[in-house]
């Protein structure tokens, strides 16, 4: 493995992870209906994840993905019949209990009382610009923060890491990347006009990534989120005073 670079085999495993990590739980998965799922096959519906679909028909993401010829980032369409090998039982008891939840919440969802601690890491403000919509743990809640900003304004990296995704793929995300920061972190950055980094860049923190835009939003801003471990935490719980650089 070069310096600066992730092996082929390495990197699609990262990008795999990094894309079910932030679909898990994300906030733009908006509907709770159930696909239709009938015997070995799924009907995708509006909404639908992978990640979803495996916990309703019992079959893992890695076999989904296998059976149907789907490569990351896992990209699906509404209406996609999709092979499963889950059995009628597990979607029936999967539909009983609330879908939305079962669906967003990896299993190795972190509560808020377990957390880290302020300062245990040192983030940086991504880009400039009032915060428009907050954090919120509600469900269907907004999983990061949407920061308000001009065109083209400096995006820049909340902390040294290794971008493991740099793309459009993902619906509601508009352009988007992800870095990873050693094992526990990823952050995502969303709805860029312009995209600086490759795919297995290392970056610094403080370095640029991308421009702000409006890909995806209504409006120009930007949605940034900090995962500990698979779940969306409070980035300004972690993040300086607005306007300040990080103390540790």
């Amino acid at each position: 493995m070069s310096a600066g670079r992730l092996s082929g085999n390495s990197f699609q495993i990262a990008v795999g992870l990094a894309i079910v990590l932030l679909i898990a739980g994300c906030s733009g998965n908006k509907s709770s209906d159930p696909g239709s799922y009938s015997g070995s096959v799924y009907t995708v519906k509006r909404g639908d994840t992978l990640y979803r679909i495996s916990r309703m028909t019992g079959t893992s993401v890695k076999e989904l993905a296998r059976l149907n010829n789907i490569s990351a980032p896992y990209t699906i369409e509404v209406g996609q019949r999709l092979k499963v090998n889950g059995s009628t039982k597990t979607a029936s008891s999967s539909r009983k209990s609330s879908s939305k939840t079962a669906a967003v919440t990896p299993s190795s969802a972190v509560p808020q009382s377990s957390w880290p601690p302020v300062g245990q890491r040192c983030w940086r403000w991504p880009t400039s610009g009032k915060v428009i919509l907050p954090y919120s743990t509600a469900d269907g809640g907004n999983k990061g923060i949407d920061i308000a900003g001009s065109r083209g304004q400096p995006v820049v990296a909340s902390g040294a890491g290794t971008v493991v995704y740099v793309g459009n793929q993902l619906r509601g995300y508009g352009n988007l990347v992800m870095i990873k920061h050693g094992e526990d972190y990823i952050t995502a950055y969303a709805h860029n006009e312009t995209l600086l980094v490759n795919n297995g860049q290392k970056v610094k923190a403080g370095e640029k990534i991308a421009t702000m835009g409006s890909s995806g939003a209504d409006g120009v801003q930007l949605h940034f989120q900090i995962r500990y471990r698979a779940t969306a935490i409070d980035p300004q719980r972690y993040l300086p005073p607005p306007g300040k650089a990080p103390a540790c």
